[in-house]
Parts: C-alpha cells; sequence; structure tokens
C-alpha cells in the first residue's frame, strides 16, 4: 500500500494564492546545495522555491512546500544559489534573473589565477605585492621554475645568515622565534646529530654575503653592464654544495667554525636586504615551501618541503604537475603570530555585488582555525601547518597542547580581541589588523576586474584565508568561491546563518530600500562607473582599390578629327572619343549623334579610355604621322565580329577591354578596335542583353583613310548588289 498525504482544500487554496502573488512579482527561486538557511530567508519574504532535479542527494520534504513547487515547475526562477557556478548556463540568464555567480572569477579565486593576477598589481595601485601575498611560482612554467630556484637559493643565503646573527650574536630572538622554543619544550623538533669533530667551514658564510650584494647590485641596475657571457657567481655543482652544508647546519645542528667574525657582517647586511625584501620577517630559518594545487580547496594536496631537489624531483616526477601549470609552491610563513604556542589562521568574508563599478562589502566579524598541535617548523605535518577544518578534524589535540584553546579549534573575533587585549594589543585589531585585510582584498579584485565578467544582478560571497605576522600585520593566502557554510562549530553556527541573512538583506531588501540595514556587511569600496561601449560582436571588414600601374602621359593621339578647310580657324577640332569622360553615353561626337537614332538604353561604364594612345619609340628619322577622320558606317553592316555581355543584374554594368597591342612603324600588322558607344540593348528571358559592334582596322597608322574608303565602297557594293537582289525577286 502507498500512503498518499490528504489533500486539504484550504491549504491548496493558499498555496495557490501564494504562488500566483509570487509569480506576478518575479519571486521563484531556485536553491542548489546545503543551503537551508537561504531557502527559510527566502520564503519568509514571500519567495517560491522551483527544486531543480537533484537525485543524487535526498532532501526532507514538506507536503505544503511541494504543493507550491508543483505549481511553479514551469515558471522561469529568478533567483539562483548554487555551489558551483556552472550548475546553471549564466549565459542564457535574462537581464532580470539573479545569481550568486560571476563567470572567469578564477582569475583571483584559484591558486595560480592569484599568483598571476597579483604581480599586475603596479598598474592598479601604488602597492608592492610582496607586503602582503607570500611570495608565488608556477612549478609548469619554465620561467617561474628558474625564478623559484633563485628564491630558495637566495632565501638560503639570508636564513644561514639570520642563523649566524641569532645563534652567534647573542640576539635574543633566537630563543623567541617559536621554532627552538617549541622543539625544545614540546619535543616535536627532529633530533639533531651533533658532530663533534665535523664542522662546516666559513666559506658559506662568504658565499651567502657575496650572493646577497650581488642580490642588492641587481636591485640598483650596477648589474646592467654586465654581459649575457658574465660567469655566474657559483656553479651549479658549488650551489649543490652549498645547500648541502645550508641542510647540514639548519636541520641537522652542524657548528660553523669561526664563525663569530661574521657577526657583524651578517647584521649589517641583513638590514640593507630588509630594506628592499619585505617578507624577510616570516621567512625563518628553514626556507620551507609549501605545494599547493591550482585550483583544489580544502587544503587538499597541499605539502610542505624544505629541500630543492626534493621539490624538483617532485615536479619532475609527476607531468600533471607540469601540465597546464595548475601548481604552485609559495613561500610559508615560518613565523606567525601563535596563540599559545598554536598556530591559526583567518577567515574572512566578503561580497561582490557589481564589477563596473567594483563594488565590495566587508563582513565585521570573522573566525579562528587553529591547528591541533603546537607549531614547529622542525616538522612538515599537515596537522601543524594546515589549520583547514576539513583537515584538522581529522586529528585528536596534541596532550600537550595549551587547554586555553577550544577543543573545536575555533575562536570568534571577539574571543581574538580579548586575548590582543590581555597581551595590551587590542588597538591593533582595528589599526593594522582589519586595514590591511581591507586593503588586501581591493587589489586583489582590482588586479582581476578586467578578467571577470560583469554581469548585472550578479552578486558572490568569497572567504578570504589571512595569516598574521608577529606584527599583526595580515598575509593573503587564498580567495575560496563558494565558502562552506557548514555549522561545523559552535562559532560556525552562530555566524554562517547571520552571513547568509544580511547576504540577502543585501542584495535584495536594499534593492527595494536604499536605507535598509546592510547587517553585519559595510560597504568599503565603489569605485567610479566606467562607460562600456556596446559589443555588437566581431564584423572585421578591409576596404581599399587594388594598386594600378600608372597609365602613360597623353603625348598625341592618332584618332583625331580633320581640321574644317571652311573655318576660319584650323585649330578647332572634333573628337570622336573623349579622353577624359568614361561614359559611353556622353563620348559621342555631334556628327555621331545625328547619324545614329536615339536610343532608351542604359548607362555603360567603360573601366578604360577609349583613346588609342601608341607609344612609338625613339628614333631619329621619326615620321610624322597625318591627322585621319574615322568616320564609320551603320555597324550593323560593318558587322565583321560581336561581343555580347548578358548582365543578370541591371546595376551591374557591363566592361568593355580593347586590346593592349600597340601599333608601331616596325611592326604594320596591327588592327586597331573601334567600339560603339552605344549598345544595342535587348531584353532575353527576364535579363538585358548589351551587344556591342567591333570592327578590326588593319594598318591602323599609315593605311587608315584608305583603308575605311575601300571598305566604304566594298559596303556599298554588298548593299547594292542585296537590293538588286530583292528586286528581281519581287518581280519574279
Amino acid at each position: 500500500y502507498v500512503n498518499l498525504p490528504m489533500l486539504n482544500g484550504d491549504r491548496l487554496k493558499t498555496a495557490k494564492t501564494l504562488v500566483d502573488k509570487a509569480i506576478k512579482e518575479k519571486k521563484v527561486f531556485s536553491v542548489l546545495g546545503p543551503y537551508p538557511v537561504i531557502r527559510a530567508s527566502l520564503r519568509a519574504r514571500g519567495w517560491v522555491e522551483r527544486r531543480l532535479p537533484r537525485p543524487s542527494v535526498p532532501q526532507p520534504r514538506r507536503h505544503d512546500l511541494e504543493k507550491e513547487t508543483r505549481l511553479v515547475r514551469n515558471e522561469t526562477p529568478y533567483f539562483y544559489w548554487t555551489t558551483r557556478r556552472d550548475s546553471i548556463d549564466c549565459r542564457s540568464l535574462h537581464k532580470d534573473q539573479m545569481t550568486n555567480h560571476y563567470a572567469k572569477a578564477g582569475s583571483f579565486t584559484t591558486k595560480v589565477g592569484l599568483c598571476m593576477n597579483l604581480r599586475n598589481l603596479q598598474w592598479f595601485d601604488a602597492a608592492d605585492p610582496d607586503t602582503f601575498f607570500p611570495r608565488c611560482y608556477r612549478l609548469g612554467a619554465e620561467d617561474d621554475k628558474h625564478a623559484f630556484i633563485e628564491d630558495f637559493r637566495r632565501t638560503a643565503c639570508t636564513s644561514l645568515l639570520l642563523y649566524v646573527l641569532e645563534k652567534y650574536g647573542g640576539d635574543s630572538e633566537w630563543e623567541r622565534t617559536g621554532e627552538v622554543y617549541n622543539a625544545k619544550s614540546h619535543g616535536l623538533s627532529k633530533p639533531r646529530k651533533q658532530h663533534a669533530n665535523q664542522r662546516v667551514g666559513t666559506s658559506i658564510i662568504d658565499n651567502a654575503l657575496h650572493i646577497c650584494q650581488q642580490y642588492l647590485n641587481s636591485l640598483e641596475h650596477c648589474d646592467i653592464d654586465n654581459t649575457l657571457e658574465t660567469i655566474p657567481t657559483l656553479s651549479e655543482q658549488q650551489w649543490k654544495v652549498f645547500l648541502r652544508n645550508y641542510y647540514l647546519v639548519i636541520h641537522e645542528g652542524l657548528m660553523i667554525e669561526g664563525c663569530e667574525v661574521y657577526v657583524e657582517h651578517c647584521k649589517c647586511m641583513l638590514e640593507q636586504m630588509r630594506r628592499v625584501c619585505p617578507q624577510m620577517e616570516t621567512d625563518g630559518l628553514c626556507n620551507i615551501w609549501i605545494i599547493k594545487p591550482g585550483a583544489k580547496s580544502r587544503g587538499r594536496g597541499i605539502m610542505c618541503m624544505n629541500r630543492l631537489d626534493e621539490i624538483l624531483s617532485l615536479v619532475n616526477a609527476d607531468h600533471g604537475i607540469m601540465k597546464d601549470s595548475k601548481w604552485v609552491v609559495q613561500k610559508y610563513l615560518e613565523r606567525p603570530l601563535l596563540v599559545h604556542d598554536t598556530k591559526f589562521d583567518v577567515r574572512q568574508w566578503f561580497l561582490v555585488t557589481d564589477w563596473n563599478p567594483l563594488t565590495v562589502w566587508f563582513y565585521r566579524e570573522c573566525y579562528l582555525r587553529f591547528s591541533t598541535q603546537p607549531y614547529s617548523t622542525h616538522t612538515l605535518d599537515s596537522s601543524v601547518h594546515l589549520c583547514n577544518n576539513s583537515i584538522q578534524k581529522h586529528f585528536q589535540p596534541s596532550p600537550e597542547r595549551n587547554p586555553c584553546l577550544p577543543a573545536e579549534c575555533m575562536w570568534s573575533c571577539s574571543q581574538f580581541r580579548s586575548w590582543l587585549a590581555a597581551s595590551g594589543q587590542e588597538d591593533l585589531w582595528e589599526g593594522v589588523v582589519v586595514p590591511g585585510m581591507q586593503k588586501a582584498v581591493i587589489q586583489t579584485l582590482l588586479t582581476a576586474q578586467d578578467s571577470v565578467e560583469p554581469r548585472k544582478n550578479s552578486f558572490e560571497l568569497y572567504g578570504a584565508d589571512f595569516m598574521l605576522g608577529r606584527d599583526l600585520r595580515p598575509w593573503l593566502l587564498e580567495i575560496n568561491a563558494s565558502p562552506t557554510m557548514a555549522p561545523s562549530t559552535g562559532v560556525t553556527a552562530r555566524l554562517c546563518p547571520a552571513v547568509q541573512e544580511d547576504t540577502l538583506r543585501v542584495v535584495l531588501d536594499r534593492r527595494c530600500d536604499r536605507n535598509t540595514h546592510t547587517g553585519g556587511f559595510q560597504l568599503i569600496y565603489k569605485q567610479a562607473a566606467v562607460e562600456v561601449p556596446q559589443y555588437v560582436g566581431v564584423n572585421l571588414l578591409v576596404e581599399g582599390t587594388s594598386i594600378r600601374r600608372p597609365r602613360a602621359p597623353v603625348n598625341k593621339p592618332l584618332i583625331q578629327s580633320h581640321p574644317d578647310p571652311l573655318s576660319k580657324s584650323s585649330s578647332h577640332k572634333s573628337s570622336l572619343i573623349s579622353s577624359h569622360c568614361i561614359s559611353g553615353k556622353e563620348n559621342q561626337s555631334e556628327e555621331v549623334k545625328k547619324a545614329w537614332p536615339t536610343l532608351s538604353s542604359r548607362k555603360v561604364t567603360l573601366e578604360k579610355s577609349l583613346i588609342y594612345q601608341p607609344k612609338l619609340r625613339k628614333c631619329p628619322n621619326r615620321l610624322v604621322l597625318p591627322s585621319t577622320c574615322c568616320v564609320l558606317p551603320n555597324p550593323a553592316e560593318l558587322h565583321p565580329q560581336k561581343l555580347s555581355h548578358t548582365h543578370t543584374q541591371p546595376n551591374q554594368p557591363p566592361t568593355h577591354r580593347t586590346r593592349s597591342n600597340l601599333p608601331s612603324l616596325y611592326r604594320p600588322t596591327l588592327s586597331l578596335d573601334v567600339i560603339n558607344l552605344r549598345p544595342r540593348q535587348t531584353l532575353t528571358s527576364g535579363h538585358y542583353k548589351h551587344e556591342t559592334h567591333t570592327v578590326s582596322i588593319s594598318y591602323p597608322v599609315l593605311r587608315m583613310q584608305k583603308y575605311l574608303s575601300l571598305n566604304h565602297r566594298l559596303t556599298m557594293d554588298t548593299f547594292t548588289e542585296r537590293e538588286g537582289q530583292k528586286s528581281s525577286c519581287g518581280k519574279t
């Protein structure tokens, strides 16, 4: 048997009324993912949900909500909230549909995108990304790989100088670094081998000082005159020896022979390096680097390493790392701020409601995530260095852990401020921490603004992860899209619902009332709007004309009219064909116009001029050519050949091309084509047909007049013979 719910007429009527009102006001939403707070908040505002198909995740059902869902199953949702951006096709959305994601936001929400975009910060703001973002390189890019190798070697040099200063210079900082303190008190350090008879020579310090000085010279462009053939300071083999001795000193505890005399030199060099390297305060001694997958979250695939050969062997062994440069290596902050000798990071929310103008909302509250183990740089275990809740929930808190820390490994920002107040640093939260996080977020978004698609009626909530240095200066680690809203602890159970509710206040309630309360969100940045020209599609068109060879200048035309002997002035001439007009209708002489009847034909345009201009060779005994008159009889009577042109488009004129052979005194076998300038026009099957008659005249220069006279007599004889035949046939 199947138990079917009983239909209640009143509930059905109420649901239908609510649905009709929601449809009229365009209040239909769809949520894909575990967001019960979003669903409840939207329903409280009069929205009705249209469920998206997701059979793999069973959800609790309510019969009254099922009725509403069935009533709007064919309606268009006007609000989407999904976990992943590609759950819906943003390109097919209407302008009045809202979604909680922006397209192409991977330029700052992935580790590779963040690494690349922050390098362009100098073009957007007068700031240095090294002051808030740890040095980062792509392992798959060859140029970044070489830059990382140089950085690792240079950091080893500065770490060695810092070791000499703190170990043998009587600097109390050595006892306060956290590395040695925690290693001694909690026994987490790797047992150092004491070699009584083995020591490292002072040449390692000389090499470190020389490398640092060379780096300072490069920053001051003192090496600009060096040629490419300049021998490097250390060869590859010497670098291997240097790093091997560095590992023995730092990781194995070997002593450096006679290093006390180098303390002042190391101190002076480190002071110069601190002026140009803002991350020296957090670099530490062990030269630890963290290797991250380029587009993963929740600490998946993250490894910590402190040896160059191991990092490079990992890259060379795994071809997937090289593919598409999806893996990055980032300098690990070895000297962070510790709370009860335990490392932590900060999760901070911010909201972007528009990209043009860029509008950023910053949440007033955040929370801290602690690791389950005391901090130490002599172990590379993820339980010590990774504070993600998705990783730490699999570990049990260490028995050596301070009991003041919560078992859930989370603090709210108010609890952290109380801890700062106990140490006399409460003012630094509002004076250093919050402004530093806001500035880092704004500068990161500015570098990615041109990459993100600025769709209106879209918004997105992001989660930024920070670490604090000992001076409480925040360091940006990464920015996450779709940050988790699961109430995993008591802190997140209170903050995550408040963040979601306040997000809807900003994106929905504030659209109707600008003075509405936005909860914990405060507007920290709004850019001036920039007019963007409307994109109408790519329609590239190249226009122009072909390059033609220039024509020879008119020297002396061969076809010209005879001077009239009865005229008083012999300089008056009537030309049969004009040299400046390309229209055949306008190039006729007055005599031809009177002889030929007027036809209602269209204008025909010729490509070339009809003036016959022969190029005579230059010779000493050049003949003077007389001017002759070329008068043609009826073209139908000559009829040596016909040129027919059929046009399917009336607007496209026919073209006529004369022969390119030029007459010469040494080659008198050429002929002259004389073209009738008024073509005969006939209509055949809906198309116009033009017939142009051409007469081939032999010996155009020497025999033209005689040939025309002979041709005229032959034509008249033929005409007389035909008339005689017709008359004889008539009589018969």
